[in-house]
């Protein structure tokens, strides 16, 4: 009687099995076909992170995705799986913004296809439920493809003469008199353009980046997440700011080589180290007017 329940059931359990592991298999090969299909775009992709300091923050980007859905692995475990053929939609429509990209030589285009066919991917295996569960880790993904080259001059050439009114507005109580002309500053000795390196957009990049990650590790309050990743615009901004100031004061009272040499290449680190304690100050304060309340058991 044994033996014949043991024969009965274990047809059963071996159907379980596969029914729970064929899924990802297939996830499996359409992850290599999708790696096939994107691998020009891909490659072109990490290549502009390893050569552009614009957007070297890219690379930690999809490891800090892969992290959070690794950390929330106990709660989707415990989600409901409930496959949509709508996402089949959302895969054909990523593909339809391939072809444009590809054909228009967009590259912006083209690499967000990809975050599209993933999202699609998700909903057609897993459902919308699951989704929306990974919906942060989705959507932070964004960060990782450069903004058009439109959008960046659009925001670099701003923040160049923001970064310059301040400055100049800055650099008289110090006892330097100066002169702008636009986003040039010139100083008794000679003149400082603010150029678009020196325009904050590399270190406002970097911390929108990584102020969304330090709240999401070291803050639980969503409120608090937001308004840290707002508050890393204006922090960027003024640290930018100061290491103009900086630069001025050394050109103004020390040697003006020496300012556009070694600490003019080393402000940027400096600035940046700078706008990490802003950040923390800024999330220390908050933490002393709205105290977290434990949560009850």
């Amino acid at each position: 009687m044994s033996q014949l329940v043991h024969t009965e059931t274990s047809p059963a359990h071996q159907e379980k099995t596969v029914s729970k592991f064929l899924p990802l298999w297939q996830l499996g090969v359409l992850g290599l076909l999708t790696a096939g299909l994107y691998w020009p775009v891909l490659r072109h992709l990490v290549g502009q992170w390893w050569e552009d300091p614009n957007f070297s923050h890219g690379f930690f980007v999809p490891l800090f995705s892969i992290f959070v859905v690794w950390q929330e692995r106990a709660r989707l475990s415990r989600l409901a799986s409930k496959p949509s053929w709508f996402g089949l939609a959302i895969v054909a429509f990523g593909m339809c913004i391939l072809i444009v990209g590809q054909m228009g030589a967009e590259l912006f285009l083209a690499r967000t296809s990809l975050l599209i066919v993933l999202a699609g991917l998700i909903v057609l295996f897993y459902g919308w439920t699951i989704f929306r569960a990974l919906l942060f880790p989705w959507a932070f993904l964004f960060l990782m493809v450069p903004m058009p080259a439109i959008i960046f001059n659009q925001i670099t050439f701003p923040l160049q003469l923001l970064a310059s009114r301040v400055s100049a507005a800055i650099l008289p109580f110090f006892g330097v008199p100066i002169l702008r002309e636009g986003n040039v500053i010139n100083l008794p000795s000679m003149a400082l353009e603010v150029a678009e390196a020196c325009s904050g957009i590399r270190s406002l990049m970097s911390l929108v980046t990584l102020s969304i990650i330090y709240g999401y590790l070291l803050e639980k309050r969503l409120w608090v997440r937001y308004l840290l990743a707002a508050a890393s615009i204006p922090i960027a901004v003024a640290a930018n700011s100061v290491r103009i100031i900086g630069t001025g004061l050394l050109v103004q009272y020390w040697d003006p080589e020496k300012a556009e040499g070694y600490f003019h290449a080393s402000w940027g680190w400096i600035i940046f180290v700078i706008s990490l304690i802003l950040l923390y100050g800024l999330h220390a304060l908050i933490g002393r007017i709205w105290p977290e309340r434990s949560q009850k058991s």
